[in-house]
């Protein structure tokens, strides 16, 4: 009902009732389990028909009638004659009687509103070409352009939802929109189109780290490169906390005259610290139809980060009474500007873009990313386009390398323009031991405020009941086995948030938890705000637990702990999770770049942990590259702010050459197997501040130097275009191949020999001399020419070339090897990772 709609205007809307009831004749006879039919508005000149398909449900007397209410309505013109037709919303009604069946026997009406048009909707990503003949000198120039190549009936809004969502100006030649595939389709003959793809999710990916860096406030690198002073770092991420004491600007000059951003918050809010915050949900918002969210962080990450990478100094820091010291950023006196792109898990690339778009604007000298998603390539890659045009500008841009570890080829943000962060430990741990009934100690670790009763508790395996749900303490796993006062062991992973596991133990009347390593995490262990009494173990440790719950009929446990204990002389050590090489969109760069700091990172937070906590200063404790990536983007900021006129690249550089590969003990760096880590998981190794700001020589790019490297990567003109945001003839640029482009590192597959060139600037003293030290990979032969490079002059350049060949006599290789080249001066090394694989 109605059973006749008349409309009187184009976009016009109607509404009508459809009603289902059980026949008479179906009550007494039954039938089939599904049965069809169809329903048509009929017009004089259109037929819209919308098939039927019914399920009968086998519960008696469930429901007879059903009202489903759709909207509909008209976008048909011709020659300016109105249709008097309708058009229903679905386009059948399978998917709402399926749908309909599976909550009837919660409710007997169910009123549901769609359009056709709304439920194919897509946010679009679309590239297109300037106009021919034609310079754009204004925004609203380029956002008509934008908008010729939408359909006429979506050039404005319909039902409250904007079609245009951003017009980029900066980072990428084109905008993006909500379309339905038709639509789409629509565009790609226009004059100008390039291409479309849907939008993509990306995810998101410190009281003593300076200490461990070296970082030290009354001398040294720190002070003298002025804490970061007058650099701004953008941070885009979930938002920050702006009252927070991590951001106040106690001693802060205001930002550079330069800044051309604004703040979103109440002006008191933000200050001469946190000089911009703003919010870009347009995409999150057309997807969910959530409401415009200002930039204020809700869960944590971006609070997190954002102090991480550059939070002031805070005295008396502590979460729950442990790593107590002063809390303080890598770039204490740089300026933060907040970009809120990620809505709970989920980070829209069309938000991801626009607030790079924004940034590059605003005039910020650094973006921290700790955003990711699974490996594609460069054109098809929103963050490494937007990652290209800051780089144009002169932004380094620093991104996680991601948390799939420790399987091979599983990076995030592999593109040669961004600094790849990988997460590995620092020497400070927070010591939780299980204690076993046969007296046997485990140290493991965990954060916990307060003691636990010294008795025995009885000790049980979450996954008795041999289902892998509950040895994973999955939520609602534990609700028919008896943990009710137990200890309780529960392994790692399955999908399972740690912290999520020891809420399920807790719920389910556990009194404390072992949480164990699976084999591939190995020693890998982190320092959890638990929601109950915890020591996470290593693989190894929990191997002997589970024997001593099988050795006795009666196992128990308790736990006590030791609180923060600094001094660990295997750091850093690669953390399992951190994602590894080699590198999937482009095999001939080495990444990640480098390692940092990410594994039981203290830095600010925006809500107490417990009601003991002070809420005005609140601070957490977080693992991931998430937490690695902020600590290299606020090293970059003060190599920025002690060198102001080095390149993006110049930076990168002196970050990756003067990397450590060695540990506190002086031995290699470790993996999560406490076996020596590979090349993969270090890239150039990690990073060393202080002889960063002095690295002798640097490996410089210009932007224009990655074109003709997208050329030989085999892309075509129009996809080095998409991320050049320009017309590409790649048959008029040498292609060159990637070893060819003057990084940092070398990743060669190696068959027939191969030879490549590098060139070095001279940044240290002007009189100097480098000598090749080589460190050849087992099974090639690696030789320099010249062996020597001699400069006279500061910024002299010296051009060298490496051959790698293989040395068919020396025995069985495994597919990779790895080896260094390193140039040494009276003062100075400069090393560069060498990968190699074997066909």
């Amino acid at each position: 009902m109605p059973d006749v709609i008349t409309f009187t205007e184009v976009k016009q809307k109607a509404t009508y009732n459809v009603t289902f009831s059980l026949g008479d004749y179906r009550r007494k006879n039954g039938g089939g389990a599904f049965g069809q039919g169809f329903l048509r508005w009929v017009s004089s000149e259109r037929s819209v028909r919308s098939p039927i398909s019914v399920m009968f449900l086998s519960v008696a007397n469930t429901f007879d009638i059903a009202k489903l209410s759709f909207i509909t309505f008209i976008y048909f013109e011709k020659k300016g004659n109105l249709f008097n037709m309708a058009t229903t919303s679905l386009l059948s009604f399978i998917f709402v009687l399926n749908f309909f069946h599976v909550i009837a026997l919660q409710s007997e009406v169910i009123s549901v509103s769609q359009t056709t048009e709304s439920s194919s909707l897509q946010n679009y990503i679309i590239h297109v070409k300037p106009p021919k003949g034609r310079v754009l000198s204004q925004s609203e120039d380029l956002e008509s352009w934008y908008r010729s190549f939408l359909p006429a009936t979506t050039a404005a809004s319909s039902d409250n939802q904007p079609r245009m969502l951003y017009a980029y100006r900066n980072v990428l030649r084109g905008f993006a929109a909500r379309l339905t595939q038709d639509q789409v389709r629509a565009m790609e003959g226009k004059d100008g189109f390039i291409s479309a793809r849907p939008e993509r999710i990306l995810k998101k990916l410190t009281t003593h780290t300076p200490n461990f860096l070296g970082l030290h406030q009354q001398k040294g690198f720190w002070r003298d490169s002025n804490f970061g002073k007058g650099v701004i770092i953008g941070v885009l991420d979930g938002g920050i906390f702006p009252s927070h004491p991590s951001f106040s600007d106690e001693g802060m000059p205001p930002p550079p005259a330069k800044w051309k951003g604004r703040c979103d918050f109440n002006v008191s809010d933000c200050n001469n610290k946190l000089i911009g915050a703003r919010s870009f949900n347009l995409a999150a918002k057309a997807t969910k139809g959530d409401k415009a969210e200002p930039p204020i962080d809700e869960d944590g990450h971006g609070t997190h980060t954002a102090s991480t990478a550059a939070g002031g100094f805070v005295n008396y820091a502590d979460v729950l009474g442990n790593a107590k010291g002063t809390a303080v950023g890598m770039a204490p006196y740089a300026h933060l500007a907040i970009y809120k792109v990620c809505f709970g898990e989920d980070c829209p690339d069309a938000d991801i873009l626009a607030a790079l778009d924004a940034a590059v604007e605003d005039g910020v000298d650094v973006l921290s990313l700790s955003l990711g998603d699974v490996s594609r390539p460069f054109f098809n890659d929103s963050l490494a386009i937007g990652a290209f045009a800051a780089t144009e500008k002169g932004i380094l841009v620093s991104c996680s390398a991601g948390n799939s570890g420790p399987v091979n080829s599983t990076l995030s943000n592999e593109a040669p323009w961004i600094l790849t962060v990988g997460a590995s430990t620092i020497d400070r741990k927070i010591i939780a031991t299980a204690k076993l009934g046969n007296d046997e100690e485990f140290d493991g670790e965990s954060i916990h405020r307060g003691d636990f009763p010294q008795t025995s508790w009885p000790l049980v395996y979450a996954g008795i009941n041999g289902k892998a749900d509950s040895a994973f303490c999955a939520e609602g796993s534990l609700k028919d086995i008896d943990v009710k006062n137990k200890v309780v062991l529960c392994e790692r992973g399955g999908g399972v948030g740690r912290i999520a596991k020891g809420e399920e133990v807790k719920n389910a009347g556990g009194a404390a938890m072992i949480l164990v390593n699976q084999e591939s995490d190995g020693f890998s262990t982190e320092a959890d705000p638990h929601a109950l009494p915890a020591a996470h173990v290593s693989f190894a440790d929990g191997l002997k637990i589970k024997a001593y719950i099988n050795s006795t009929a009666t196992p128990t446990a308790t736990l006590f702990f030791k609180g923060t204990v600094i001094g660990d002389s295997l750091a850093p050590f690669i953390a399992s999770f951190s994602s590894r090489g080699p590198n999937l969109a482009s095999p001939g760069i080495l990444k990640p770049d480098i390692i940092g700091p990410g594994v039981s990172i203290l830095a600010a937070w925006p809500f107490p942990l417990d009601n003991n906590t002070n809420p005005k200063s609140p601070f957490n404790i977080m693992s991931g590259t998430s937490m690695s990536c902020p600590h290299l983007s606020g090293i970059a900021v003060l190599l920025k702010s002690s060198h102001p006129y080095w390149s993006p690249a110049a930076i990168k550089s002196a970050i990756m050459t003067t990397a450590d590969i060695v540990n506190l003990e002086g031995k290699a760096i470790l993996d999560q197997a406490l076996t020596p880590a590979d090349v993969f998981a270090t890239g150039a190794g990690h990073v060393n501040p202080i002889k960063a700001n002095d690295p002798g020589l640097i490996y410089d790019l210009q932007p224009d130097d990655y074109i003709p490297y997208l050329c030989g990567l085999g892309y075509n003109d129009k996809e080095v275009g998409i991320v050049a945001r320009r017309p590409i003839k790649c048959s008029e640029k040498p292609s060159i191949p990637e070893g060819e482009l003057n990084y940092p590192s070398f990743s060669v597959t190696l068959g027939p020999s191969q030879t490549f060139t590098r060139t070095v600037t001279n940044v240290g003293e002007a009189y100097s001399t480098y000598t090749a030290n080589i460190m050849a990979p087992d099974g090639v032969y690696v030789s320099v020419k010249p062996s020597k490079l001699y400069f006279s002059k500061v910024n002299q350049k010296a051009t060298y070339s490496v051959n790698f060949s293989r040395i068919t006599s020396s025995g069985e290789t495994g597919p990779y090897g790895q080896g260094f080249l390193t140039w040494v001066s009276a003062r100075h090394c400069v090393r560069s990772p060498i990968s190699v694989k074997f066909q």
